[in-house]
């Protein structure tokens, strides 16, 4: 095909990471013949972080792949009703309904072990006295949670170099559920001890998801780059462009 006509890829990461997490699949993609995008997310709100990626989504000419890793998949869940997002491809992801937050969907479900891991920061809010709070995963904590199947040294710094997410991202209801519209696949990481894999087999069922399960751990598209890429070009393809 043209490569024109062929989808943008966007790569939105998730909490306690950035765009480096897909540093091994966006070659493999590329290398495919798709563009990528790969921007960096606030982490600051659900909604705002959504309106950030859906103003990335509007900027592409032409159709889009709108891929999310863990909080990533809640914010394209929102980010997702774009008119030219053509699919969405959850990965080890958060696929909220409407009216549903992440602690909501994830207190559903036994803890991960990652409730107990988890620090919190306060942070200067712009223009006012108050201040908010910044989750992160403890340093010494988060390669055997978030990284366990990655490069020992990778993950040390990945430790090291953490994106937080605002505490209040946990509680905002997801106001639209792009996958009522939009064709789904959906990535389990079957060894991920961040999120229930249980967390994830229930949102992607029932979003009437294409689903199939990897042995990893949270971070998949580190560990099994491969099997990430191919799913992202199954979507890509069905898309017809």
């Amino acid at each position: 095909m043209p490569r024109h006509a062929r989808p943008t890829v966007v790569l939105v990461h998730g909490a306690f990471a950035d765009a480096s997490s897909f540093a091994r699949v966006i070659p493999e993609l590329t290398a495919a013949g798709l563009e990528v995008l790969a921007p960096a997310v606030p982490n600051r709100s659900l909604v705002d972080d959504a309106a950030y990626i859906a103003s990335v989504v509007r900027a592409v000419q032409g159709p889009v792949v709108l891929v999310g890793h863990s909080y990533g998949g809640a914010v394209i869940t929102l980010a997702g009703t774009e008119d030219n997002v053509r699919a969405l491809v959850y990965l080890a992801g958060y696929a909220l309904k409407e009216g549903e937050s992440l602690g909501e969907l994830q207190g559903g479900f036994p803890d991960s072990g990652l409730a107990d891991a988890l620090v919190h920061t306060p942070f200067p809010v712009p223009g006012s006295t108050d201040t908010g709070t910044d989750v992160s995963v403890a340093v010494d904590r988060f390669p055997a949670l978030f990284a366990a199947d990655v490069d020992p040294g990778l993950a040390a710094v990945l430790a090291v170099s953490q994106r937080p997410l605002a505490a209040a991202a946990f509680s905002e209801a997801a106001p639209v559920a792009a996958w009522r519209t939009k064709p789904s696949w959906g990535l389990v990481a079957s060894s991920d001890r961040t999120i229930n894999p249980d967390v994830e087999r229930y949102g992607y069922e029932r979003a009437g998801m294409t689903t199939v399960e990897v042995d990893s751990s949270h971070l998949v598209m580190l560990s099994q780059p491969k099997a990430v890429a191919e799913l992202i070009l199954e979507a890509a393809r069905s898309t017809g462009h």
